[in-house]
């Protein structure tokens, strides 16, 4: 997995470490949505508080070109300073002394049959990997990725963004030009776009529903952590592109023909174009029973 520190991307390693099917090799934190040594921080600490320790955490070094806004990346300090996170003095799970980008260059070229790639965040860490070992895209079986908007606006508002035409989404907008080497690659890529995303809000009821369950700890953890954004329109970016993995049937899949635009006032828009990279989209879900199956999944 690779996420990059933001709240849903928390919840999302949550929800991954939940599906007794996956084996999850490792877990990259991309600098992005975070300040990085709190966003590897609180990983580690959901990790331990799960009881996966034996699972590896490395801080990638890449840099993007747009930075998130401070106000989305101050969340990451107080995720890592949550009580329930904090109840020992020591973290267990261990953090790899290599750059995330270059442990997922081992981890890939180490594995008996090619791999999933979980991606919440932008997809430099993968590009950088890829730059330093070419071969490991044989052994990428596809990247589940929550990113892009394609007939809808996207989230870089022009107000905040000078030079911003409003098409962008954030994790593309970050580094536009990564996100187009991975497009230049033969990897499947099943993308989880603001167009599914839009349709799938965080709730104040979905939120008072986890409240009622808060005797499980990773109840009590995810209410913690929605309770900071719910008051803000808020939706299931990286949980929804995530329980994908859990539940595929829940899904509707298209296919796209698309373009990354990595400069001008498009900068970071994904473009429907004829004759463009083959991607497929979740284009529809099944709501009710992407909710049902996260409150089931965090009842331990």
């Amino acid at each position: 997995m690779d996420h990059d520190g933001g709240v849903d991307d928390y919840l999302a390693t949550m929800l991954l470490l939940t599906m007794e099917h996956i084996e999850l090799l490792g877990v990259v934190v991309t600098p992005a949505d975070c300040y990085i040594p709190a966003a590897v921080s609180a990983t580690r600490k959901i990790i331990d508080l799960m009881g996966f320790s034996h699972i590896p955490v490395a801080e990638s070094t890449v840099r993007g070109i747009n930075p998130f806004p401070r106000l989305y990346r101050r969340d990451s300090l107080i995720v890592d300073y949550l009580p329930i996170l904090n109840q020992q003095d020591f973290l267990t799970t261990p953090l790899v002394a290599k750059s995330g980008q270059n442990f997922m260059v081992q981890i890939l070229q180490n594995a008996p049959e090619p791999v999933t790639l979980m991606v919440t965040g932008p997809l430099t860490t993968v590009a950088t990997a890829l730059e330093i070992a070419p071969e490991i895209e044989d052994k990428i079986d596809q990247i589940i990725w929550m990113g892009g908007a394609l007939n809808v606006p996207g989230n870089v508002e022009k107000s905040l963004e000078a030079g911003q035409d409003g098409s962008a989404e954030w994790n593309v907008y970050w580094d536009a030009i990564s996100v187009a080497k991975v497009w230049k690659t033969k990897i499947k890529i099943i993308m989880c776009p603001l167009d599914l995303t839009n349709n799938v809000p965080v709730t104040l009821d979905l939120v008072q529903k986890m409240g009622k369950q808060r005797q499980y700890p990773l109840s009590d953890l995810a209410g913690q952590c929605y309770a900071l954004v719910v008051p803000q329109d808020y939706y299931f970016w990286d949980v929804l592109a995530t329980a994908y993995l859990g539940k595929p049937e829940f899904y509707e899949l298209r296919a796209w023909e698309t373009e990354i635009i990595t400069s001008g006032l498009s900068q970071g828009r994904t473009k429907i174009v004829k004759d463009g990279r083959i991607i497929y989209a979740m284009d529809k879900v099944d709501k009710q029973a992407f909710y049902n199956y996260i409150l089931q999944q965090w009842q331990r």
